[in-house]
């Protein structure tokens, strides 16, 4: 079982009423689990620190986030110099590989929320115009935060992507790849695996997409009018990840 973090298992920072109760029915039914995000805006420690923090037992293998898969990419392409658009906390993830804004083999973009602007977007734009590869640790188009709906990742890889004339190479959801890794990781078959989420393009559509199935909630980030809109059909859709014990049985 796959779970998406944010707008899942918790929303602005507290956790939804019954989620942590609701993982450990899931873990009792024997159901092996994943933690799996594309929050870009925490490394994975501090993402693991938080999960802790807010009763959800979980080992550190158990955690998937985008910057360990990208990390993972840019050892398989033998990329040593990088450009690494994110916070510096989420930086610590990418210890060993060099750190430059003159020249770089990749440029791996995640989330500087308020701190996106010309200059970074620019800086961006010429070494991939240099013949740096785009990696995006996500591109996920708006997030929910305290005041409301805001622009995620997803926006400005698009503007890096569009200026370039390249496509970056997406590590998280819905990337086929990302799930690829995990259920790798795990030796399952598709169809022993479903993943639960609130956004119905990288979450569900990624997951069908996939060959796995989806479960949407409606907590976090759902909008009826966007999942309509969207034209995904999840295989199913319940009200919050309380729900999802009864609906496998367990």
């Amino acid at each position: 079982m796959l779970l998406d973090l944010d707008g899942v298992l918790y929303v602005e920072g507290e956790p939804l009423p019954g989620a942590t109760a609701a993982v450990e029915q899931l873990r009792a039914a024997g159901l092996e689990l994943r933690f799996v995000t594309n929050t870009t805006a925490s490394s994975r420690a501090t993402t693991l620190r938080r999960l802790r923090t807010l009763g959800f037992e979980l080992e550190e293998d158990e955690l998937v986030t985008p910057a360990a898969l990208a990390r993972r990419h840019c050892a398989d392409r033998g990329h040593r110099t990088v450009a690494l658009i994110m916070n510096e906390d989420v930086k610590q993830d990418f210890a060993g590989l060099e750190e430059s804004d003159d020249e770089a083999d990749a440029v791996i973009m995640g989330d500087l929320g308020e701190q996106f602007g010309f200059p970074i977007l620019n800086r961006a734009f010429r070494l991939v115009m240099d013949g740096a590869e785009l990696v995006a640790l996500q591109k996920n188009r708006f997030w929910l935060t305290a005041d409301g709906l805001s622009l995620d990742a997803g926006p400005f890889v698009a503007a890096v992507e569009y200026a370039t004339g390249k496509d970056a190479y997406v590590v998280g959801k819905p990337s086929a790849g990302f799930f690829d890794t995990i259920l790798a990781d795990l030796g399952v078959e598709r169809s022993d695996v479903a993943m639960v989420g609130d956004d119905v393009e990288t979450d569900i559509g990624g997951a069908l997409d996939a060959g796995i199935a989806a479960v949407l909630v409606r907590t976090g980030k759902y909008r009826e009018d966007f999942v309509r809109d969207s034209g995904i059909e999840p295989t199913a859709t319940i009200d919050s990840i309380v729900d999802l014990p009864e609906l496998l049985g367990s």
